[in-house]
Order: structure tokens, then C-alpha cells, then sequence
């Protein structure tokens, strides 16, 4: 049997590690936020059946460096970015003309997109957060007890500085898709925390004479591979997705992260988080009868 519990410390370093470090980087150099949270310029372009991807990217990249682009419905480009202004677009649109002899009626759609949009979704995304993670607690607790809804809202809270972390260090870009992705990881971490909290409530009952760090082993392990296969499962189906569909990459790749670290979270955060809580609560009740 796997001793987790015992082995805490290390887990916890792990993570506090990454976190600290994407801390760091947002606090000095701050996340890479894209056109939907700076502003920018929105362009569709239809460019028919022939044409390369790459070719074409390359050729915006000459006049938007920053530029994050996408095919649209087989035949139509799309283009954003916070470096397109009037001139840049006329110029870039000439040089697809040119290179593809399109006409004037190939630019479907030119959009000025708004910092506040960003803004806006920003607010709206850490409301229904907090939200979640309210109701969430509250069903926990009552469904459970009040330690495991706190230690699986640390488990959440986790999954997105993890998240964020990435992002951070490697300077991804953030957009809308972000926050979208952000929402579903919370959502889908909940869920496999919620797996090996039932079982080890289930042990709770059945090992009354053993100590909160054997329960939550033996819980774990009796889950782990059941955890583990459908993470596995889940990841090779998304990443499958972000490699073979470009177009959801935005979306895709935040879901690899928040669910990989939420794997990590339900089995090597959640549940020693619960034996410290639980252990702290014995103590204090011994302390009171005696």
C-alpha cells in the first residue's frame, strides 16, 4: 500500500514550488493577457479552399507580432491582435490580396474589441468562482462534514494557481477561452476530489480504531487506479483535441493543465489537507474532555 499521507511534505514543496514561482513572475511581470482583456483588432478574412496555414501566418506575423490567428469554418482566417491599427490592417489585407488575388469583399469582418469586455468577463469568471466554491463547500459539508469541504475547496483553489503558474512562467497568452477553461477545471476537479472522499468516509465508519493518516491511505489506494485511468482517458481525449483541432487549442491546452493538476490535487493535496483538519479536531476534542 501507498503511504500518501506520510509523504505530505514532499507533495505540498511540489506545489508550492510552481505556485510560488508563477506568483513571482505575475506580480513582477504579470500575465501575458490577449486582445480579449487589452484590446485589439478582430479580422475574418475569407481566403477560400488553397491555402497554408503556416504561409499564411507567417505573413501576418510581419505586421502583427503578437497576432493569434485561427481557421474558421474550413475557409475563412481569422486574425487578432493588440498591434493592428487602421494602417496595419490596410496593409495587411493588401498583402493577403495580393498573395491569395482576393478582393475587396474577402474581409468578412474588421472588430474593435474593448479592454472592458475583458474586464468585464474577468469579474464575472472569479464571481462565479467564488460562488461555486461557496455552494460547493456548503453541499460538502453537509453531505460529508465541514473538513472535507475545506479540504477540497484547498484542492480547487490549487488547481487554478497551478494553472495560473503555467501560464505565468511560460508566458502564454491569456483570452476568454481562458476563463471558460478555468470554470470547467473546477467543475471536473470536484469531482474526482468527491471520489476518494466518499471512499474514505466509507472507511471512516468501517476503521474506527484507525488514525485519520491509515483511513485516508487506505482510501486512497483502493481509488487510485480508478482515478488515475480516467484522468488518463480524459487527457489523451483533450489532447488529441489540441493537437488535431487548432481551433480550440485556446480552450484545449488550459484543460490539460487544471486537469492534470486536478488528478494530482484529488489524490496528493485534498486528502492530506483532510487528515491535517482532522487530526487538529481530534486534538482539540481530547483536550476538551480531558
Amino acid at each position: 500500500m501507498f503511504k500518501i499521507v506520510e509523504k505530505s511534505k514532499i507533495w505540498f514543496s511540489i506545489s508550492l514550488a510552481i505556485i510560488l514561482i508563477g506568483v513571482v513572475l505575475m506580480c513582477t511581470r504579470g500575465l501575458n493577457f490577449g486582445i480579449d482583456f487589452k484590446g485589439g483588432t478582430k479580422l475574418v478574412v475569407e481566403l477560400g479552399d488553397n491555402f497554408d496555414k503556416v504561409e499564411v501566418d507567417n505573413i501576418v506575423k510581419e505586421y502583427a507580432s503578437d497576432a493569434v490567428t485561427k481557421t474558421v469554418e474550413g475557409t475563412q482566417y481569422e486574425i487578432k491582435s493588440t498591434e493592428l491599427d487602421e494602417t496595419k490592417t490596410a496593409e495587411l489585407f493588401d498583402a493577403l490580396k495580393e498573395k491569395y488575388t482576393l478582393d475587396d469583399s474577402a474581409l468578412v469582418s474588421e472588430t474593435q474589441i474593448g479592454p472592458s469586455v475583458g474586464k468585464e468577463l474577468s469579474r464575472n469568471a472569479i464571481i462565479a468562482v467564488l460562488v461555486a466554491c461557496v455552494a460547493m463547500l456548503v453541499y460538502i459539508a453537509i453531505r460529508f462534514e465541514f473538513t472535507f469541504g475545506v479540504a477540497a475547496i484547498g484542492a480547487l483553489i490549487h488547481d487554478v494557481l497551478i494553472t495560473l503558474s503555467v501560464y505565468a512562467i511560460f508566458d502564454i497568452p491569456v483570452n476568454s477561452s481562458f476563463i471558460a477553461a478555468m470554470l470547467t477545471i473546477v467543475g471536473y476537479s470536484i469531482n474526482d476530489t468527491i471520489v476518494v472522499f466518499d471512499r474514505i468516509r466509507e472507511n471512516n465508519h468501517s476503521m474506527r480504531r484507525s488514525n485519520p493518516a491509515e483511513i485516508a491511505n487506505k482510501s486512497i489506494n483502493k481509488t487510485l487506479a480508478r482515478s488515475i485511468n480516467t484522468s488518463l482517458t480524459t487527457l489523451i481525449i483533450i489532447g488529441a483535441v489540441n493537437v488535431f483541432v487548432p481551433t480550440v487549442r485556446e480552450f484545449s491546452f488550459p484543460l490539460l493543465i487544471g486537469i492534470a493538476a486536478g488528478a494530482y490535487s484529488s489524490i496528493f493535496i485534498a486528502s492530506p489537507i483532510w487528515v491535517i483538519l482532522k487530526n487538529k479536531m481530534n486534538k482539540k476534542k481530547s483536550v476538551k474532555t480531558t
